[in-house]
C-alpha cells in the first residue's frame, strides 16, 4: 500500500557489515520505546513475511547461490523488500507505530551497489520502484572494522555460515567503505555510530539521537 500522506509512525532502519550488532541495539531500543508506550514493529530483510522467507532462503541458503549473478541478487532482495513494505511495513506506519528494519534499501546501494560493483543508476532506480513512498526517517548506521566484523562473525555459534556470510575480506571493506561515504552523504537521515564501544554505550548514543531527532 503506498502511503498518500505523511504517516504517524516512524521508520528507522539499522545497517552496518555482519557483525556489527544490529540485532542487539534493534531490541534495545525497542525496549527503550515500549516504555514510552509506543507501539513497535520489528523486520528483517530479507523476509519478514512468508514470501520475504522464501526469498531469503534462495538468497542465503540456496545449493547453487555461489553462482548467482549480482543482477539476480538485487532483484531478489528488492522482491522481498516491495512485498515487506506492502505488507507489514506501510500499515505499521500508517497505525502510527515504530517499525525499526533489521537492514533496508540502503542494503542494496551498498551491497550490491558498492561491494558488488553495480552501476548507481538502476540499482536506485530498483530500490525506489520497491519501496515506493517509503522512507526512513532514521537510519542507524552501525560501523566497525572490517577485521572486528569478521572475528565477530567466527565467533557467532550458529550453523554454517551463510551466502553473504561466506565472502572474503575485500567483499566487506567495500561493504564498510560504502556505508560511510552513505553516512556522508545523508547527514540528514543517517547516524553513523561506533560498533566497537560497549553495547551499552552504542545503545545510548542510539537512543540520545533517535530522542533529538524525532522529539520524543
Amino acid at each position: 500500500m503506498p502511503l498518500k500522506e505523511k504517516p504517524a509512525g516512524r521508520l528507522i532502519s539499522f545497517e552496518g557489515s555482519e557483525g556489527s550488532g544490529k540485532s542487539t541495539q534493534i531490541s534495545l531500543l525497542a525496549a527503550h520505546l515500549q516504555k514510552l508506550h509506543k507501539e513497535v514493529v520489528t523486520v528483517r530483510e530479507p523476509g519478514g513475511t512468508e514470501i520475504g522467507e522464501q526469498i531469503r532462503n534462495i538468497i542465503v541458503h540456496n545449493s547453487k547461490g555461489d553462482e548467482m549473478c549480482a543482477e539476480t541478487e538485487l532483484l531478489l532482495f528488492a522482491a522481498a523488500r516491495a512485498q515487506l513494505v506492502r505488507e507489514i511495513i506501510a500499515p505499521a506506519l500508517v497505525a502510527g507505530k515504530f517499525v525499526l528494519s533489521d537492514r533496508f534499501l540502503d542494503s542494496s546501494t551498498v551491497y550490491q551497489g558498492v561491494a558488488r560493483n553495480l552501476a548507481d543508476e538502476p540499482v536506485a532506480q530498483i530500490n525506489r520502484f520497491a519501496v515506493g513512498n517509503v522512507m526512513p526517517d532514521i537510519t542507524v548506521i552501525i560501523d566497525v572494522p572490517t577485521e572486528v566484523s569478521l572475528s565477530r562473525l567466527q565467533q557467532r555459534v550458529t550453523d554454517l555460515p551463510d551466502r553473504m556470510e561466506r565472502e572474503n575480506i575485500d567483499f566487506y571493506r567495500k561493504v564498510r567503505e560504502g556505508y560511510l561515504i552513505l553516512a556522508k552523504n545523508m547527514p540528514e537521515r543517517v547516524i553513523l555510530v561506533d560498533g566497537t564501544k560497549s553495547v551499552t554505550q552504542v545503545a545510548k548514543t542510539i537512543w540520545e539521537h533517535v530522542q533529538l531527532r524525532l522529539g520524543i
